[in-house]
């Protein structure tokens, strides 16, 4: 594949944009917002729907591959195990979010090629800032590019920032959770990794895929998802967070979490992680026979 040009980073970071307006438009309406239900019991609205439509148009336009949505039909494995590259989108990533109206909710488009997510665009409307990161294996430049953009124009490059750094200062350990989803494994996780921090954790509550691209950015150091997810949930996230410096790993075997894998669409449990010192941590508590996910 040819390398990712400027001019097509552009062309995606408007379509987010184009979506994410389409987001607002329902999100600021006057009328209360209409919600139905899948068959797994996640929400939908019309705004999803809506960015769905921008986003898949648009892309059939810019690159001629096939495309996954969370608003269409899962095509059959049999089908997807012959791709070699594939757009995955998320048009509203964060449906709950969205509805509580708590403004953390994202436009998720990734590039997946041979099972990795690399490129990712994230899209955050209420602040119209878009994330962005780029594997080294299509970059122009054979480098990792990550960038933050507002309004759709650059504003920063995007690093993780250094674990060693912290411990050796004796700061905070900041841990990302979701605003809903917890459990005994992710307590037990964290306990362990508190009492071998010099400081106690610090925690930080945020939807979507928003809790990556902090990451991405510096601030904070961990996000563990002991809960179920779904590859568009993560994958365009993913490509930001590791083109910034940091990783994604299954819980079970602490590799790279990959795409497009078998008939399910969800992911394993996974540690997302700002810098690779703190594997060293998870990998003595994943051997733990007792710590098993």
């Amino acid at each position: 594949m040819l390398g990712i040009s400027p001019e097509l980073i552009a062309e995606l970071i408007a379509i987010a944009r184009t979506a994410g307006e389409a987001i607002l438009a329902v999100y600021n309406a006057a009328e209360k917002t209409d919600i139905d239900f899948k068959e797994d019991g996640s929400p939908v609205t019309r705004a999803d729907l809506a960015a769905h439509q921008v986003i898949v148009q648009a892309l059939e336009q810019l690159l001629p591959i096939p495309i996954i949505s969370e608003e269409d039909k899962l095509p059959d494995f049999a089908e997807r195990r012959t791709w070699s590259r594939y757009w995955l989108i998320d048009p509203l990533d964060g449906t709950k979010e969205f509805v509580r109206r708590n403004d953390e909710f994202t436009v998720n488009i990734a590039l997946i090629q041979q099972g990795v997510a690399v490129l990712g665009v994230v899209h955050v409307p209420v602040q119209d800032e878009t994330y962005v990161g780029v594997n080294k294996t299509i970059s122009q430049s054979d480098k990792p590019l990550a960038e933050k953009y507002y309004a759709g124009k650059k504003i920063a490059n995007l690093l993780t920032r250094n674990l060693s750094d912290r411990f050796t200062a004796r700061q905070s350990l900041d841990v990302l959770i979701s605003h809903r989803h917890s459990g005994k494994e992710n307590e037990m996780l964290l306990q362990y990794i508190a009492r071998h921090w010099p400081v106690p954790l610090h925690y930080i509550k945020a939807g979507s895929s928003l809790k990556f691209c902090w990451l991405a950015e510096g601030r904070a150091d961990f996000y563990p998802r002991l809960a179920p997810t779904s590859e568009w949930d993560t994958a365009a996230a993913q490509a930001v967070l590791e083109a910034a410096g940091g990783a994604v790993l299954n819980a079970n075997d602490l590799t790279p979490l990959i795409y497009n894998r078998s008939d399910s669409i969800l992911n394993p449990w996974f540690f997302a992680i700002a810098d690779e010192a703190l594997k060293a941590q998870l990998i003595t508590f994943v051997d733990a026979a007792d710590h098993r996910f």
